[in-house]
């Protein structure tokens, strides 16, 4: 069995705790990790200067080019792992084997993360807004108009506190690396694989091992992960986006209440954009923030929550090896009957319908594991309670509301795809500071552009922009 050890800046460091990996259908231990303690990455953080030190040695774009081998590696290469090794096939069965998602989508999130490090060139541009590359590097610098400009970098690490459902959040922290500034990962307990496959690929394609450690543990270790590093990144719920609501240390990514919006001119054409409302809903088995929990209408809601319910309400359960599967499991116990129960007490509500109902039960009780089938509920107006309610699998609920009420009424939204070509709803929807992503016509919400970040800018995160003033004879660009 693969022991996976604490990866201290690039030296592994066994434990004499450990935790067991296990796999989710048969209770087969997979590995054993090590189990880092808050006070461990404590005393580590005092090396943290270090991580950007070594990554400033080398210039950013070999750096680049370092990240776009990275790439090849981490989609095809057998790495180390631990005291053993992994190829990628190995990965992908890994992976969907503890997070419950199927083996497909495993491979189709490695293809996407191969997409954004081969295409980081494209990506750090569009991050740092054409900026030439040495300037985040050397601090200051002349932009193209001949402005002196200066980024002040904010801390030598980012610390990540990763979690175990979607292995798509990794896009995130892969331009980190490039920036010349350190990782500190604490990744989810159910899926170790991608931090460690992602440093071992960046370290094989010549990164410093020390500008990357991994502290797998328990959630002593993500606190301190939080407390130890100047900036972190966080994922979780919504009491987890308001615990650390106004911290400037901490930028936190919860449910993502992603929505499609039709707009009275475009309303009574429903009909052509159920594929466009089932893939947002439905594809990666609904766990990303990026998935659509909610559409809105002025009219024909029930209409369109029954034809949704017609297309994904007879779904089945497959086995993850099974290449038609498009469910993913609930590994953790409990986890799915705790979400049922809650939208069963919704469903008790006047003017929700239940419109999936008819299509047999929805949680699908296992041994080990849980499922649950994708639910669509349909709402007469939005004060319904469940629609404003998100889960981690394929549901949504079709809303009806005024289009004059629907900004007001649709709350925070990561993304938005508003399907209308009124020009007043369009101003007011480029308007409106509660949606992050906004896309105008017929784009399913989980269609993302990597040049363009859809919760926030890591560059702005990481490094302050300040006035810069300089002697040519004294300060040479």
């Amino acid at each position: 069995m693969i022991h996976i050890p604490v990866l201290r800046w690039g030296e592994p460091y066994k434990s004499m705790e450990t935790d067991k990996v296990i796999h989710f259908a048969t209770g087969e231990v997979l590995c054993e990790t090590s189990r880092a303690n808050a006070a461990l990455v404590e005393r580590d953080m005092r090396h943290a200067k270090r991580a950007r030190e070594v990554l400033r040695e080398i210039p950013v774009k070999e750096l680049l080019q370092m990240v776009k081998k990275a790439a090849d590696l981490y989609l095809e290469a057998e790495l180390p792992l631990g005291d053993g090794t992994q190829t990628a096939d190995q990965f992908a069965r890994m992976q969907s084997a503890t997070t419950g998602l199927p083996e497909h989508m495993c491979r189709f999130n490695m293809k996407k993360n191969h997409f954004v490090l081969h295409n980081m060139e494209k990506v750090f541009d569009s991050l740092t807004r054409g900026l030439d590359l040495e300037i985040l590097s050397r601090g200051y610098g002349v932009e193209s108009r001949g402005v002196p400009v200066s980024f002040q970098c904010q801390t030598p690490v980012l610390g990540m506190v990763l979690p175990s459902n979607s292995p798509g959040v990794h896009t995130l922290w892969l331009p980190i690396i490039p920036m010349q500034i350190g990782l500190v990962l604490k990744p989810g307990p159910q899926e170790p694989w991608t931090p460690y496959r992602m440093a071992q690929a960046f370290t094989q394609a010549g990164i410093p091992k020390q500008a990357i450690a991994i502290y797998p543990g328990l959630g002593d270790v993500g606190a301190a992960v939080l407390n130890s590093c100047p900036k972190s990144l966080i994922f979780g719920g919504t009491a987890t986006v308001e615990q650390y609501k106004g911290n400037p240390r901490v930028q936190a990514h919860g449910p993502g209440f992603s929505k499609i919006l039709l707009g009275d001119d475009q309303v009574d054409n429903w009909k052509k954009y159920v594929d466009q409302m089932v893939d947002s809903v439905f594809v990666n088995s609904g766990r990303g923030c990026i998935n659509c929990s909610g559409i809105w209408v002025s009219r024909h809601g029930k209409e369109i929550a029954e034809a949704l319910a017609e297309r994904m309400g007879p779904v089945e359960p497959l086995p993850p090896e099974d290449p038609k599967a498009s469910l993913a499991a609930f590994t953790v116990p409990k986890q799915a009957d705790a979400i049922w129960a809650n939208i069963e007490e919704d469903l008790k509500q006047p003017g929700v319908h239940h419109a999936t109902g008819k299509y047999g039960p929805r949680l699908i009780k296992k041994e080990r594991y849980d499922y649950l089938r994708p639910v669509v509920v349909y709402c007469e107006s939005p004060e319904a309670a469940i629609a404003k309610k998100e889960f981690m699998f394929p549901f949504c609920t079709v809303v009806q509301c005024p289009q004059e009420k629907m900004l007001e009424a649709i709350g925070p939204t990561l993304v938005c795809s508003a399907i209308t070509e009124d020009k007043k709803f369009q101003q007011s929807l480029i308007d409106a500071t509660h949606i992050d992503r906004l896309n105008i016509g017929p784009l399913p919400t989980i269609q993302l552009n990597w040049l363009q970040p859809h919760e926030g800018n890591i560059v702005d995160f990481l490094f302050r922009a300040r006035a810069f003033q300089f002697d040519k004879d004294m300060v040479k660009v």
